[in-house]
């Protein structure tokens, strides 16, 4: 495999690289993944982000696997509260995330994150929307920086459901025409 001089990775000897790189990433977009709110607060900033890079990582102790963008604002904040906090979303929130793509603005009177009334989630008080179908808090075990993104792993210390309960549909990727990786 030769080294592509405009593509990430390596590509097949003998291959075009574009069509290789765009076939790369049609399948890597293939991966089922759910699409979540990012919760996470430093010394005087919340923030919410949407992601979709997030695994459960290990069973005995809880953790859970949130890869996030290298010199992002998240990335400053979770490192500043050593915590942050995943919410779940209703498959019908779908329009929720588009508004967390780049920082969010907080109106601290009436307790909003981009107009997405928030609370503090029970443990790290990360902010969490109200309107979240399911939450996991953490508190960051450690980092592991894979160059574009860091990985922060959590110990899942608080988890519940909203409102609408376990058995509600959950928001995923292909629920919207956002892409991400690859």
């Amino acid at each position: 495999m030769a080294p592509h001089a405009r593509l990430v990775g390596p590509v097949p000897d003998g291959a075009d690289a574009d069509e290789y790189d765009r076939v790369r990433r049609k399948v890597l977009w293939k991966l089922t993944t759910g699409l979540y709110l990012l919760g996470s607060r430093g010394r005087e900033q919340r923030n919410l982000m949407t992601c979709s890079l997030v695994t459960q990582l290990a069973t005995d102790p809880k953790l859970l696997g949130v890869a996030v963008e290298s010199g992002a604002l998240t990335l400053q904040l979770v490192r500043e509260g050593r915590s942050f906090v995943l919410a779940l979303l209703e498959r019908e929130d779908r329009t929720i995330v588009r508004s967390f793509a780049k920082p969010a603005i907080e109106d601290t009177a009436a307790g909003t994150l981009n107009g997405v009334a928030y609370r503090s989630s029970p443990v790290t008080g990360c902010p969490l929307p109200v309107r979240a179908a399911a939450y996991l808090d953490c508190r960051l075990e450690r980092e592991v920086d894979f160059g574009s993104h860091v990985l922060c792993v959590g110990e899942v210390v608080d988890a519940g459901f909203g409102d609408a309960g376990p058995d509600v549909a959950l928001l995923r990727s292909e629920d919207t025409r956002m892409s991400y990786g690859g």
